[in-house]
């Protein structure tokens, strides 16, 4: 167990040692308040793109669910007819090869792995750079006709003005003990929430294993979503390994089965009781957030299936493909693979998310194809 599983761990049982930590926390409170202070006033140069940015962050370390929130808005964008880039910083890829464009055969370890994720799921325009203009800037180059961008975790990144903020809150996982890092996990006091677009993440009302989510019927009331489980699926499918047997013949988990929960994302927690509350007996084994996995290491966990996140399966599926590419997999690798799965979830929206969104489009002049075709009929 690492420090970063260590101090999550303390973060999330609010540990008293942790106030041992106060005056950083001070320290940081200061440099933070004095940093923001400097690009409101022009002291600190900031940057303009040539079209609207949308940022999409939260205030706390961890996962809020903000990856699967901006899947759901760049699909309801596309939808629109509105035309959607996103950019990121490319955490866990390899900066030395950025700003780079993200494709569908990008590997994580080169830009990422929420942006792997984000373009496999959504086929977004995307670009990566911890700098957040060059990233703007090879974006629009190859896509010109962009209308909106959306900025992946860029709430404290200053240096990018920005049109458009919404602010993730997990309202099941709070604040904690309300202190900045490190004594907490917060990033920004809990006063910066006052006149933010702020995005209430709850936890669904019910899960069901075989019901996939309905993202046209989202929660009603303020501005919230929660994110609805998928029915499981195998990390490698039999699309990919036909030849595998095992892969073939593989069966979900059913309620009440054994399952190694292997995680590396911000708030493993979630994930853990997301499966217990599909009727699974979890056996949690949470790692660091953008964890590497190898497929040595899962080995280990070989008396029951494993089932892991969209995040973490996007590693672990480039593993193996290079691993196919240069050798045939032994029969060990080949077991494991047929007990490998993945539990997609979809972010629900309520009715006012989509209202409040269409308000800002509104006031930023972007009309997607489809409302253009309604206006000029």
């Amino acid at each position: 167990m690492n420090i970063e599983t260590i101090i999550t761990g303390a973060w999330q049982r609010k540990a008293a040692w942790l106030w041992l930590l106060l005056p950083v926390s001070w320290l940081y409170a200061l440099l933070m308040v004095l940093r923001r202070q400097a690009y409101k006033a022009g002291i600190f140069a900031s940057y303009r793109a040539p079209i609207p940015v949308m940022v999409i962050g939260n205030i706390t370390v961890g996962g809020s669910g903000k990856t699967p929130l901006i899947i759901a808005l760049v699909h309801h964008l596309q939808q629109q007819g509105i035309k959607v880039g996103v950019i990121s910083r490319g955490y866990g890829g390899d900066s030395s090869q950025m700003p780079a464009l993200v494709h569908a055969e990008s590997l994580p370890s080169i830009v990422g792995d929420e942006p792997c994720l984000i373009v496999n799921m959504t086929g977004a325009a995307m670009a990566v750079s911890p700098n957040r203009q060059q990233a703007i800037a090879i974006l629009l180059d190859a896509h010109p006709d962009l209308q909106l961008i959306i900025a992946d975790d860029g709430l404290q990144h200053y240096v990018l003005q920005r049109d458009v903020e919404w602010v993730v809150v997990d309202a099941a996982r709070g604040f904690g003990n309300k202190q900045l890092l490190p004594t907490g996990f917060l990033r920004e006091p809990i006063s910066r929430l006052k006149d933010a677009n702020v995005i209430y993440h709850q936890k669904p009302d019910t899960c069901s294993i075989d019901n996939k989510a309905d993202p046209s019927t989202p929660l009603t009331g303020q501005l919230t979503m929660h994110l609805q489980p998928d029915n499981l699926e195998l990390l490698w499918s039999s699309n990919n390994y036909i030849d595998d047997l095992e892969v073939v013949r593989a069966i979900a988990p059913k309620k009440g089965s054994q399952v190694h929960a292997v995680s590396g994302i911000g708030y493993p927690q979630r994930f853990f009781d997301t499966l217990n509350a599909l009727g699974l007996e979890v056996i949690s084994h949470p790692y660091p957030d953008h964890y590497d996995f190898s497929l040595d290491e899962l080995l280990q966990y070989a008396d029951h299936p494993i089932i892991v996140t969209s995040k973490d399966a996007v590693k672990i599926r480039a593993l193996i493909t290079q691993a196919t590419i240069h050798q045939a997999l032994s029969s060990k690798y080949d077991k494991l693979i047929s007990r490998l799965w993945v539990l997609p979830v979809t972010a629900v929206l309520s009715d006012s998310c989509y209202e409040q969104l269409q308000q800002q489009l509104q006031t930023l002049n972007i009309v997607g194809s489809k409302e253009s075709k309604k206006v000029n009929s």
